[in-house]
Parts: C-alpha cells; structure tokens; sequence
C-alpha cells in the first residue's frame, strides 16, 4: 500500500487578512449588541423614575389647586373681611375671567 500524503492547506496574507477582519467584525457585533442592550436598559430605568417623579409633581399641583379654589371661595372671603373687620360689600367685587 502506497502512503498518503498529508496535504495541508496554507492561506495567502490576504485570506488571512479577510478571515481575521470577518471573524473581528462578528465578535464586535456581539459586543456592540450587548453594550446597545444595556444602554437602552438603563436609559428605559431613567425614563421610569422621571415619570415617577412628573406623576409626582402632578399630584401635588392638583393638590395646591384645590388648596387655591378653597382658599379664594367666597365663604372663606367672607370670613377672612370679618375677621379684619370690614365690611362686605358685594357689589364692589369684580370678577375677572381669564
């Protein structure tokens, strides 16, 4: 029986050179996926703590809201003209529409 020969496969620089960029460049992507994932992970936990924050605000606008319409009622007007010790006269109160 003749023996075989053994052929091994020898690449030029320049496969070699497109074989390590594709290989580079698959790598990268991987890496490059996993860093964009995190980033909008954390950019999506700062968009729910503002929201968080503005529903906040919110509710405490509306409470302040009502405070003011308690607080410009005529009974309280009223009181507030008695307690100074004024008179109220009705008909010297403008109302102003916005």
């Amino acid at each position: 029986m003749a023996k075989r020969k053994v052929r091994t496969i020898r690449f030029t620089k320049g496969e070699r050179l497109v074989y390590l960029s594709a290989i580079v460049a698959t790598v990268m992507t991987f890496v490059l996926q996993v860093f964009c994932s995190a980033n909008v992970g954390n950019l999506n936990m700062n968009i729910e703590g503002l929201r968080s924050e503005i529903t906040a605000q919110t509710k405490k606008n509306e409470s302040f809201a009502m405070q003011i319409s308690e607080l410009t009622s005529f009974d309280k007007v009223k009181e507030v003209v008695k307690e100074m010790g004024l008179a109220y006269n009705n008909d010297s109160i403008v109302i102003i529409n916005e």
